[in-house]
């Protein structure tokens, strides 16, 4: 399947940017958006803000929730209607400015470079400027999702992906999770069902406790109770599939991919003991 992929173009692609109440930067993510792909959607999830007034003029497909879904209801429309309008992938971005537009071609180029693969933008450059208690949930996200997928992944909490079609199809066949949960349940049920593996390229995120107010708004991510949610999840799924101990051998066996030409990064990710 992979040999007969197609190559990754920003004309058969979508991006797919999930939104609520983001009213002060969604243009802006919008606009970066558009200049690296032709086809954008942005998902209203019942923002009452202004959140859509703010993008109404521009050349974008925007799917509006009478209110608030969730962004794992956000992200299975925005699946669907990508699908529906032709892409061969997906790639997502946050509304709220806190990923890099100008990382998409990277998205593409890593994904083409693996076809058929999941593609992570994970916050490795100057990860100095993430919050530590965001990257502590982080890695404790990375540990959950490694005992879901059988291998390990370099910031499996990050919403700056890269989608094969395939995987956006699974969206629509009924697998169980909402909100962020449903963000680490895909990556989980695309391993399990289709056998997709994920490499990661390095990004650099931005953040509100850093670069400050009114730039940024608060995350929608809490990590103690989005964590927990993602966590029990992952460990009920766990048990009700066994084989513990070759899913501990499998993740060892299988460290972070991560696609890095000039290895600033790829020597310095140690395999995470399970």
């Amino acid at each position: 399947m992979a040999d007969t992929a197609p190559l990754l173009t920003r004309e058969n692609i979508a991006v797919v940017i999930p939104a609520l109440n983001e009213a002060l930067r969604i243009r802006d993510v919008v606009e970066g958006a558009l200049a690296h792909c032709d086809r954008v959607i942005v998902v209203d999830d019942g923002s009452d803000d202004g959140t859509s007034d703010a993008i109404s003029d521009l050349p974008v497909t925007l799917l509006r929730h009478a209110a608030r879904m969730g962004k794992g209801a956000g992200l299975r429309d925005g699946f669907a209607e990508a699908l529906r309008q032709g892409a061969q992938a997906v790639v997502t971005m946050d509304g709220d400015g806190q990923h890099h537009a100008g990382d998409i071609p990277r998205l593409l180029a890593a994904a083409n470079r693996r076809p058929g693969w999941l593609v992570i933008g994970a916050r490795l450059r100057h990860r100095a400027n993430q919050p530590m208690y965001r990257r502590l949930a982080n890695e404790f996200g990375d540990w959950g999702i490694a005992w879901g997928t059988g291998y390990q992944v370099a910031d499996s909490q990050s919403g700056q992906r890269l989608y094969p079609a395939n995987v956006c199809a699974l969206a629509g066949s009924g697998i169980p999770g909402e909100d962020f949960v449903f963000e680490a349940q895909i990556v989980m049920s695309a391993a399990q069902e289709l056998g997709t593996r994920c490499v990661s390229i390095p990004i650099e995120a931005r953040y509100n406790q850093i670069h400050g107010a009114p730039d940024f708004r608060p995350s929608h991510f809490r990590p103690l109770r989005d964590l927990w949610r993602i966590t029990s999840h992952i460990v009920m799924q766990c048990l009700r599939r066994g084989g513990i101990r070759d899913v501990r051998r499998s993740i060892h066996a299988n460290p972070p991919v991560i696609d890095d030409p000039d290895g600033e990064f790829s020597a310095g990710i140690a395999p995470r003991m399970a």
